[in-house]
C-alpha cells in the first residue's frame, strides 16, 4: 500500500485493523557513476517490495539525510544533525498522531544512523509505540549475501549497482578500483574526502552480474519483511 497511491479514507480504513507502517530514509549524495538518489531509490524499493504483499502502508522516502563528507561533490545535499533529528521526530509524531503505533524505518544511508537515538527517545515518550530502525544493506542475512559475492564491497561500488540505480547511457568502469582505507577518511573535510576517493567509489568492482544482484535483493526483501511480520510485543 503506497501512500502516494492512496487517499486518507483508505488509510483510515486500514488503521481499523492494523497500525503498522514503513518509513524509508534516503539521501541525496554522490554515488560515483550511479544516481545521486541511490539511497532513496533503494530504501523506497526495499520498503515497497517487502510491505507490498502485506498491504502495509509505505510512506514516501525522505530524500535528504546526513552527508557532510560528500559536500565537495556537486548535487549532494546534507542536513545538520539537529535539523535531521527534528525532522525524523516530527514525522514519527505525525504518524503516531494519525494512528500508527508500529513503525519500521528502512534506512538506505549509513550516514543517517546517528538519528537512531531519536527513535529510542521517541518510544520513551510513547510507551505503547514501537519503532524499528533497519539498515537494510547491512542486516545479517543481506550482508552475508553481499560478502558471498565479493568481500570488497563499499559505497558506490557494485553492491549499490542495481538495474534501478543505474543511469542510462552512462556505463560504469570495467575495472576493480583499489580500496580506500576508511581510517584515512575519518579526519578529512569534504575536499579531503574527494581528493582521496576520486570518482566517489570507495573501492571494489563497479558492477556485478544482475543475477547476483537480484539474489541479494531477494534476501534483503525477505529480511525486511520478516521485521514487519515479527513479534512487536
Amino acid at each position: 500500500m503506497k501512500i502516494t497511491e492512496s487517499n486518507w479514507a483508505e488509510v483510515e480504513a486500514y488503521l481499523k485493523h492494523d497500525d503498522r507502517c514503513v518509513l524509508p530514509l534516503g539521501s541525496t549524495e554522490q554515488h560515483a557513476h550511479l544516481s545521486l538518489s541511490v539511497d532513496s531509490i533503494l530504501a523506497r524499493k526495499i520498503a515497497n517490495d517487502a510491505a507490498g504483499p502485506l498491504g502495509v502502508p509505505v510512506f514516501p522516502a525522505v530524500p535528504y539525510g546526513l552527508t557532510p563528507y560528500f559536500m565537495a561533490f556537486p548535487g549532494t545535499v546534507s542536513l545538520r544533525l539537529t535539523t535531521y533529528a527534528a525532522l525524523v521526530r516530527d514525522i514519527l509524531d505525525s504518524l503516531y498522531d494519525t494512528g500508527f503505533r508500529r513503525i519500521l524505518i528502512v534506512n538506505g544511508h549509513g550516514g543517517n544512523s546517528p538519528v537512531q537515538p531519536v527513535c529510542a527517545e521517541w518510544m520513551q515518550d510513547r510507551a505503547e509505540a514501537r519503532c524499528r530502525f533497519h539498515d537494510w544493506w547491512r542486516a545479517p542475512k543481506t550482508w552475508a549475501a553481499v560478502q558471498a559475492v565479493d568481500p570488497i564491497a563499499s559505497h558506490a561500488s557494485w553492491m549499490e549497482n542495481f538495474p534501478w540505480t543505474r543511469l542510462e547511457g552512462r556505463p560504469t568502469p570495467p575495472e576493480q578500483k583499489p580500496y580506500v582505507d576508511f581510517d584515512r577518511l575519518r579526519d578529512r573535510n569534504a575536499a579531503g574526502v574527494r581528493n582521496l576517493i576520486g570518482d566517489g567509489n570507495y573501492g571494489g568492482h563497479y558492477q556485478k552480474p544482475d543475477a547476483d544482484m537480484l539474489n541479494i535483493w531477494d534476501v534483503a526483501v525477505d529480511e525486511t519483511r520478516a521485521l514487519l511480520q515479527g513479534d512487536w510485543a
